[in-house]
């Protein structure tokens, strides 16, 4: 049956914001305040600004000072911050940034006794009840993988709920092998939230490494087999490809140089819903997508200066 979904006025992404270490060319190091789900946020308040839209973020804290200082950055941005959980025994993750000439990125995290661990786990106050306010929820791989497996199965649950009354659901897989029990269990969860997905988000490279397919075509047969109709197959310069019609764009902005490859995707799903909510194509959305994630890449860190 199909199920008619309300008009999307509140979004919330949920997921972990961590502190970053981000080493400049001189060898010095900025801290700063990003995460994969809330740099799409971030980019996605901004798009949406001067619009009826409102986008929160979702995800626990400690009641540390590095914790205070995330939670400025978050209202700073223009997020709303009243799902946000308070853990007094957690602080917040941290991860450091390297990258090389081309302009690729690589990771080193300390996140083990992430607050963001405990989110929807009891005691809390914010359970996933909390979430039915919202009309549009995106997650990610690494939103799930950093959960335990019985709030994952609660989350899951609530999302067919959510679906079921209206509420459009968007998943990017974006595959953080370490932080999976091992490869079967991220093709199974991944599997059942692309089944569930009413937007899907994925990565090309994320999707060969995890399945083993070889091809982008491979990729996007599979994910349509699972019910993904709708979305878009990012594919860095290459430019995404439709999932529901494989259109591929032309005349996409050319970059010269690549400085930063961090939030290429996550910038790249902020302008694609912005574009949805405010109901562009589905090749406006990748259009948007695409040029907000080429200007992200010429600067350094994850969120760059407006």
């Amino acid at each position: 049956m199909t199920v008619n979904k309300r008009p999307i006025k509140k979004i919330a992404c949920v997921g972990e914001v961590m502190l970053e270490l981000v080493t400049g060319a001189n060898g010095a190091a900025t801290l700063g305040v990003a995460g994969d789900t809330y740099n799409t946020a971030v980019y996605l308040a901004r798009a949406l600004r001067g619009s009826d839209i409102s986008v929160s973020y979702v995800t626990a804290l400690g009641t540390d000072p590095y914790s205070e200082q995330i939670l400025i950055e978050i209202r700073n941005h223009g997020l709303k911050t009243d799902c946000i959980e308070r853990r007094e025994d957690a602080i917040p993750g941290l991860y450091a940034i390297t990258t090389d000439d081309q302009g690729e990125r690589s990771f080193s995290y300390w996140r083990s006794a992430s607050a963001a661990r405990t989110l929807f786990s009891a005691p809390c106050k914010i359970d996933l009840a909390r979430l039915d306010e919202f009309d549009l929820i995106l997650l990610s791989g690494i939103s799930m993988a950093i959960l335990p497996q019985d709030i994952r199965e609660q989350l899951m649950a609530w999302l067919d709920k959510f679906k079921a009354e209206g509420g459009t659901f968007v998943y990017d897989s974006n595959h953080r092998p370490r932080l999976w029990e091992n490869a079967a269990e991220a093709r199974r969860i991944n599997d059942a939230m692309w089944a569930r997905a009413d937007i899907a988000l994925p990565s090309v490279d994320d999707e060969m490494e995890l399945y083993g397919d070889t091809t982008a075509k491979d990729v996007v047969t599979r994910l349509r087999a699972l019910g993904c109709k709708q979305g878009a197959l990012k594919r860095g310069s290459e430019g995404p490809l439709g999932l529901s019609n494989s259109t591929e764009l032309a005349a996409l902005p050319a970059v010269k140089k690549v400085i930063d490859s961090t939030a290429a995707g996550d910038s790249f799903n902020a302008g694609f819903l912005a574009a949805t909510a405010l109901g562009k194509t589905e090749d406006e959305a990748m259009l948007a997508g695409h040029q907000l994630a080429a200007k992200v890449i010429t600067m350094r860190g994850a969120i760059i200066p407006e």
